[in-house]
């Protein structure tokens, strides 16, 4: 098995090196699709000692893979639903997100506002159920706060109609970043990867698939990826792929969109994550973050045909604001206070006579007429486990037995000698680097900090939060192609610093012109599509815009 890089990079020398790296090798299994799933199937193949080719039609994680509540967490509310074990499952998962990333990973308190004692002891008997299906540590167990207690600890809260409350632990991530370190540790063992090399069409060998042609997004040529198995890890496309295999595939999907909307923290002064009820009784989440606080999700059947960019109505975002007024102590929120949003789409797995927000987010695995093997369904958070199952069916189609998944080893940037907060001060100190700054860095690249600041530690924006080193790696390193890119899925600009995001297009493109050769007409396009993207979220609020 070649030996991990220091800096696994997803970025190749070039385009035509990497299609020629894709078409001169057989590959025990390609995968298609650049998200969580196929992520967490590259690297647990890669570091079984399989040869591994991986290709995402967009950027990695383009779609539902960076639109999630940004929580590894086990599902609390499953378990009302008597989905125990998925809730087991994924409970016991966050803990090994944890040990592989800790950086994207963050133990954070959730709470739960009760309104009476009645209540309180409803959800402290469902905590404790959760928490030993968790095998959650006895420092890590549930809190019960009394009015004091939120007064110190979550003084928005409206104390007078919730003087309780428990708090838990659940964990921050940042989805895209997760995506973008787990494929790297792929790269680190030996897996090949593309971004934008959509499949156009699968490869027939006698009866069965022996591979999948890609056209690159790039410069349009076409390369074919032979492989012994190949996977389907798509998301809401599956079936897309799964009908090159077999026209009349049956329909397996229920997709389902789920938006979330952002607002600054000022209006919304919470310091943990905070559970919130809805009219129609779901749940939905208060998240905290930075200069940032978003409120989410939704969870409609979709029905249309964006399933990138799936549109945001004002009934989604009236849907999430509305609730908030019952629980904080703040002026009330409205439609002008969203600052950004955002989208996506849940692969389900269809069950029939259940409502979208009803269904079970259990995966399900496939094999094909071809022996294309399909995965749909599942959990951010239990992306190793689906892993798992999928190289079951892969040691199947290759007709030998494969090594033990690979143990919750770090990610890179994932070796954290402590906490974060001991990081971010070892960073500051090292680098002089202010710390509101390097504490947002530790929680996107971990102990890799300080090497994106030694390729440029000013901030883009006068007075800013994001570094010019962050533009560097994001090409060098993380793969970034577009402008799109950097600001949405690799420096997470477009949600989490909106205050800056504007101000960030011009020389952040003018930084991606120098390192890509862009020319002046590629430059302006690249910041006119990013303005475009913006304006998409908030098109139902401002329509004019």
């Amino acid at each position: 098995m070649p030996e991990p890089r220091t800096t696994p990079s997803l970025t190749p020398s070039s385009r035509s090196s990497l299609r020629a790296a894709l078409a001169g090798e057989r590959f025990d299994v390609v995968v298609v699709g650049g998200g969580i799933t196929g992520a967490g199937i590259a690297r647990d193949a890669s570091r079984r000692g399989l040869t591994v080719a991986l290709v995402e039609a967009e950027d990695f994680a383009a779609g539902t893979s960076s639109r999630s509540s940004k929580l590894i967490h086990g599902g609390l509310r499953y378990l009302a639903q008597g989905e125990v074990g998925m809730v087991r499952e994924t409970a016991r998962e966050r803990q090994a997100v944890h040990l592989m990333a800790p950086h994207l990973a963050e133990p954070s308190w959730m709470v739960v506002p009760a309104r009476n004692r009645a209540n309180l002891m409803k959800f402290r008997a469902g905590l404790s159920t959760y928490e030993k299906l968790g095998a959650v540590d006895g420092a890590d167990r549930h809190l019960t706060w009394n009015r004091d207690d939120l007064a110190n600890q979550e003084p928005c809260l409206r104390r007078a109609v919730f003087p309780w409350a428990c708090a838990y632990r659940e964990y921050m991530t940042d989805d895209a970043r997760l995506v973008l370190a787990v494929l790297r540790d792929a790269v680190a063992h030996g897996a090949l990867t593309a971004s934008r090399m959509p499949v156009v069409d699968v490869i027939w060998e006698g009866d069965q698939i022996d591979g999948v042609v890609a056209a690159c997004g790039v410069d349009d040529e076409q390369v074919e990826i032979r492989a012994d198995a190949v996977v389907n890890a798509t998301g809401p496309w599956v079936e897309r792929l799964a009908r090159m295999e077999e026209a009349d595939v049956a329909h397996r999907l229920h997709p389902s969109k789920g938006v979330h909307v952002v607002v600054e923290a000022a209006r919304l002064p919470v310091r943990n994550l905070v559970i919130v009820e809805t009219p129609d009784k779901r749940s939905i989440f208060v998240l905290p973050r930075g200069e940032a606080v978003a409120i989410g999700t939704t969870d409609t059947s979709y029905h249309g045909d964006r399933l990138l960019w799936p549109e945001i109505e004002r009934a989604d975002i009236e849907y999430l604001l509305d609730p908030l007024g019952a629980y904080f102590d703040v002026d009330p929120l409205g439609c002008d206070d969203v600052v950004a949003a955002w989208s996506g789409v849940r692969p389900l797995v269809a069950q029939t006579g259940k409502d979208a927000k009803e269904m079970s987010r259990k995966d399900e695995v496939w094999v094909g007429p071809g022996r294309m093997i399909t995965i749909a369904g599942g959990k951010l958070t239990g992306f190793r486990t689906m892993a798992m199952t999928v190289l079951d069916h892969v040691g199947e189609r290759l007709g030998r037995t494969l090594g033990p998944s690979p143990e919750p080893l770090p990610v890179p940037g994932g070796d954290v000698p402590s906490t974060l907060d001991d990081l971010a001060a070892s960073v500051a100190a090292d680098t002089g680097v202010e710390r509101p700054v390097v504490d947002r860095l530790v929680r996107l690249y971990g102990d890799e900090t300080g090497q994106v600041l030694a390729k440029g530690r000013e901030p883009i924006v006068p007075q800013g939060r994001v570094v010019a080193g962050e533009l560097r790696w994001a090409v060098e390193v993380d793969g970034a192609l577009t402008l799109e890119d950097v600001i949405y899925r690799r420096t997470r600009a477009a949600w989490y610093t909106p205050a800056e995001r504007e101000a960030l297009l011009a020389p952040s493109a003018a930084m991606m012109a120098e390192l890509l050769g862009w020319d002046e007409t590629r430059t302006h396009q690249e910041i006119k599509e990013v303005k475009a993207r913006f304006a998409s979220e908030l098109h139902c609020i401002t329509p004019g815009q």
